[in-house]
């Protein structure tokens, strides 16, 4: 297929009088990138680890499951999806909680302050897709 030649030309001054810069919607688009320890990331914990762990309170009280993980667009923080209460995944109640709010002793989940009727009270949460 032939393109007719003041096609092709004013196709290769439009690629030319965009040069090297990217735009997306209008606005020039910038990538930093930062530095990361790669040491220091394999002492954290993999999210296939991390999801399907049993949730305990400082009394070593099982009181959840972390059943997902959900990192927004606007928010910083990951949070917690937390299976309570049920038997065996039946009549559980799915609630969330900001994941910083969860720590790691001796290899278990800890959420400190908490109880299975404390969980229970939250609010539940749905997915939505």
């Amino acid at each position: 297929m032939k393109y007719p030649v003041p096609m092709t030309v004013s196709s290769a001054i439009l690629l030319m009088s965009l040069g090297n810069a990217v735009y997306a919607q209008g606005t020039p688009q910038t990538l930093g990138l930062m530095k990361v320890d790669p040491a220091t990331l394999a002492t954290g914990y993999r999210t296939s680890r991390v999801v399907g762990s049993a949730v305990v309170n400082e009394a070593n009280q099982p009181i959840g499951m972390i059943d997902d993980l959900i990192v927004t667009p606007t928010e910083t923080v990951p949070y917690a999806v937390l299976s309570v209460g049920g038997f065996l995944g039946v009549g559980a109640k799915f609630v969330v909680v900001p994941f910083n709010t969860i720590s790691v002793a001796d290899k278990h989940m800890v959420l400190r302050g908490a109880t299975s009727d404390s969980l229970k009270a939250l609010p539940e949460f749905k997915y939505t897709n």
